[in-house]
């Protein structure tokens, strides 16, 4: 079942290049186009909204076909999308051809969960899952900062033609590695969307939110505040890029080991390190040799609550999988966007970069909240599965 991975981590590669290499590059694109940076971070924002409004379109359409077309169909549109991101002449034709792009993205890794899921045992679900994503890690080791060095040596352009190869390769790898008889019940997708009654779905889906909003209200900006705050050099922020994808792709395998061992008690534990952590990178982030460290120590924690979160959407919804785990990208995506508008706004309103950490700690502890609320409710259902069973029982 390696292979079959192995193509679904070759196009979450090419899709976490495409999602997160403008960050590296909004100096560029905002000199090239004739935009403010905050203005190119919405460039970002756009991404983020095409995922969350093409997430439940494409669950819907793509619902009848086998799940091996669907992907095909979906790294197609991903391919493009980033043809488009590469000829495109303005600045709003960029966000339109991001906007196409992004709409795959959702339903490419909700869809790709499930599948991998199903390629390995019960208890290696959260691992496999960790394991596709990979594929989306490697991209901040290698594509985020690859494509940065390459952006600022040949243009901008450059990255986005080099992403179109790769959506290429990947198009390739699962035509020819994915299984073609892949469990899948069709079913009615439209009724499947009661699950959304669920108040364990939801809080689900609002922790992703949160999530996700708690990493891109610095990530986002995290050139500038590395240029302008810390005083590092624009070869050295790609550095420093590499530094965070290697630290994303341990918190990502971690994530995925603690989801199989426990996987609530470890979200928490989670939540409340990248608080901590981010309240550390505010007084850290003027001295270069203390911000690199705890830029490493963010990324593990960051990225390590994905692969629970993701398990915990697809167990909390028995019945849709595949809806509540496209649906769950799309909570992903719309934290992305808040995050990056968040933090645009502040330093609109005249917030500094250095600044934008306070937020994404406030946000993790919201996030922990959740959690806990999450974890009553369980609780709480557990015990009145216990009375009702003992009363069945009794009776």
């Amino acid at each position: 079942m390696q292979l079959p991975l192995l193509a679904l981590a070759m196009a979450s590669f090419g899709i976490g290049t495409t999602e997160f290499v403008i960050m590296g590059l909004l100096p560029e694109v905002a000199a090239d186009l004739g935009v403010t940076i905050p203005a190119a971070g919405m460039l970002v924002t756009g991404y983020a909204l095409g995922v969350v409004i093409g997430a439940p379109i494409l669950a819907i359409a793509t619902n009848p076909l086998p799940r091996k077309a669907t992907l095909m169909v979906l790294a197609s549109v991903f391919v493009v999308g980033n043809f488009l991101c590469a000829i495109a002449p303005d600045y709003w034709l960029l966000m339109g051809a991001r906007v196409v792009t992004a709409f795959c993205h959702g339903a490419f890794f909700g869809i790709g969960a499930v599948v991998a899921a199903s390629l390995v045992p019960p208890k290696q679900r959260a691992s496999a899952i960790a394991l596709m994503f990979a594929g989306l890690t490697l991209a901040n080791v290698l594509g985020v900062p690859l494509g940065t060095a390459l952006g600022q040596a040949l243009g901008w352009r450059s990255t986005f033609w080099a992403v179109v190869l790769i959506g290429i390769l990947a198009v390739s790898a699962i035509a020819l590695w994915v299984p073609r008889d892949i469990p899948h019940a069709a079913g009615n997708i439209l009724r499947e969307f009661g699950v959304l009654k669920r108040p364990q779905v939801l809080i689900t889906m609002l922790i992703s939110v949160v999530a996700s909003a708690n990493l891109f209200v610095v990530f986002t900006y995290i050139a500038p505040l590395l240029r302008e705050v810390t005083g590092l050099a624009p070869h050295t922020v790609t550095y420093v890029l590499l530094l965070f994808g290697v630290g994303i792709t341990i918190g990502n395998i971690l994530g995925g080991r603690l989801a199989d061992w426990r996987l609530m008690p470890s979200l928490m534990g989670i939540f409340v390190g990248l608080a901590a952590i981010l309240v550390v990178m505010v007084f850290a982030s003027p001295f270069p040799a203390l911000t690199v460290p705890t830029v490493f120590v963010w990324s593990i924690l960051v990225f390590a609550v994905v692969a629970p979160i993701q398990t915990r959407a697809v167990d909390s919804a028995v019945g849709a999988p595949n809806l509540a785990s496209t649906l769950n990208q799309g909570a992903f995506n719309l934290g992305n966007a808040a995050g990056a508008w968040i933090g645009g706004a502040a330093i609109a309103l005249g917030a500094s970069y250095a600044d934008l950490p306070w937020m994404g700690a406030t946000l993790s502890l919201v996030a922990l909240g959740l959690c806990m609320v999450s974890q009553a409710i369980e609780r709480r259902e557990g015990r009145l599965a216990a009375v009702t069973d003992a009363a069945c029982e009794e009776y």
